[in-house]
């Protein structure tokens, strides 16, 4: 028998396969970095031996989920201005919040934080949108979590640079000084197209064109964006992005509320992809994403967050059920958006939205070993009759014992082993003080 790293024995195994294959009592063999193996109990039983077991039983054992957009040092601005609409809530107190008080002490603690609460949800992938990302990318890469970050780039100065040029730059060294690393991805991230020029989207381009790297933005997040790009631009946002070559299959855009059907036709013939943001877009009132439209053209879509400014948590599951449910709310129909649709759109397409197909968001022998194990021994989790079900419409984050990133263990029945969570928090609190004090000067 051939010994390897990890065995997980004995659960319930979502591979999220085309298949959709469960394993009612299956094993999974880790080796390094990347699954060995997966099957039924008894025959990974007979093929391996581990330096390490772990009894799943009772337990569903599945891929990690993906958070496909977030601002993960926004943990440090959770709860700061609620209950308001988004340009009122960007301009009025995010930005000024982020003038006076974000500096790569803010970014890294609050990263750090970020990636303990995604961990203890079940997050083992994550895409990032903020200021000084070298400190999200050491954060995450501590934590051993797997994430894509970039810069956000705007016309106007941002703590971390003066004029576009220098936040271009700053993002070329980003992609220069991560390239090859195992967990950290980088992306080329302009704000939106309400605060970047042409000049600046079609120089991003270049850059992202440059080293092959995927590009992302905002998009089309509510009716007075939509309004406002028309009127800039003299046509609509999606023929704007076709006429600058924008759209293409390394194009990632968040929120994506307003699409139209032309401009899900136009995304789909690109091969462009999407992250819904459900909790984000409600809290802000921003509308309702087009997502089984989108989905049934073939684009795909994964699930995020968003930042804890706008959402107010990191928890993909509680995303899951909102997604699911406020699909079938706006449509007036129970069916249009399944469990398992969703799920998938947490796993494995997320995954494939970010570029990360090939090693994450699915259970498969080669695959990176990114796995969540979910206990069911719980009052809300009994009995169970369908998996899909459950993972959508019962779990929480809470429920996750035990997480594995990179066949890395980073927690085992709850315990975080890749962060010292008690010191985040001291930290971040410490940094809420002088935000608090800032506001009111």
């Amino acid at each position: 028998m051939k010994e390897v790293d990890t065995l997980i024995l004995g659960g319930r195994v979502l591979l999220m396969d085309e298949k959709d294959t469960i394993l009612p009592a299956g094993a999974v063999a880790v080796d390094g970095e990347r699954i060995a193996a997966v099957g039924p109990l008894e025959e990974i039983r007979g093929r391996f031996t581990g330096r390490m077991e772990m009894d799943a039983r009772d337990s569903i054992v599945m891929p990690g989920l993906v958070n496909g957009h977030t601002h993960a040092a926004m943990t440090c601005f959770r709860g700061i201005a609620d209950d308001m609409e988004l340009m009122e809530w960007l301009n009025r107190y995010i930005f000024p919040a982020e003038a006076r008080n974000v500096n790569p002490e803010l970014v890294h603690w609050g990263s750090l934080l970020a990636c303990a609460e995604m961990i203890r949800s079940g997050t083992t992938t994550f895409c990032d949108m903020y200021i000084f990302e070298e400190e999200t990318a050491r954060a995450a890469k501590g934590a051993g979590v797997r994430c894509l970050v970039g810069e956000v780039l705007f016309d106007f100065p941002s703590p971390n640079f003066k004029t576009p040029a220098e936040g271009l730059a700053y993002t070329r060294g980003l992609l220069e000084r991560w390239a090859g690393d195992p967990l950290i991805k980088i992306v080329v991230e302009p704000h939106a197209l309400y605060t970047c020029s042409p000049s600046l989207l079609k120089d991003a381009k270049v850059l992202a064109d440059e080293f092959q790297a995927p590009y992302a933005t905002h998009l089309l997040e509510n009716r007075s964006e939509e309004a406002q790009l028309r009127e800039r631009f003299g046509k609509s946002a999606l023929t704007f992005l076709e006429e600058i070559g924008w759209l293409t299959d390394r194009f990632l855009a968040f929120h994506c509320v307003c699409m139209e059907d032309e401009d899900i036709r136009r995304f789909a013939d690109h091969g462009c992809r999407a992250v819904h943001n459900p909790e984000s877009n409600m809290k802000l009132a921003s509308g309702v994403a087009p997502v089984s439209a989108m989905r049934k053209r073939g684009i795909p879509v994964g699930l995020g967050t968003d930042g804890c400014a706008s959402n107010n948590d990191l928890d993909i599951f509680r995303e899951m059920d909102t997604a699911a449910k406020l699909a079938k709310v706006a449509a007036l129909d129970p069916t249009v958006l399944s469990a398992r649709d969703v799920l998938r759109m947490a796993t494995c397409e997320g995954a494939r939205v970010l570029g990360l197909g090939q090693d994450t968001g699915s259970l498969l022998p080669g695959k990176k070993a990114d796995i969540a194990i979910i206990g069911l021994n719980e009052p809300h989790l009994t009995p169970l009759y369908n998996e899909y079900s459950h993972l959508v419409y019962a779990v929480n984050g809470a429920d996750v014992d035990t997480v594995l990133i990179n066949g890395k263990v980073v927690m085992r029945d709850r315990k975080l082993l890749t962060i010292d969570e008690g010191e985040a928090m001291r930290r971040v609190r410490e940094i809420a003080l002088r935000v608090r004090r800032s506001l009111s000067s």
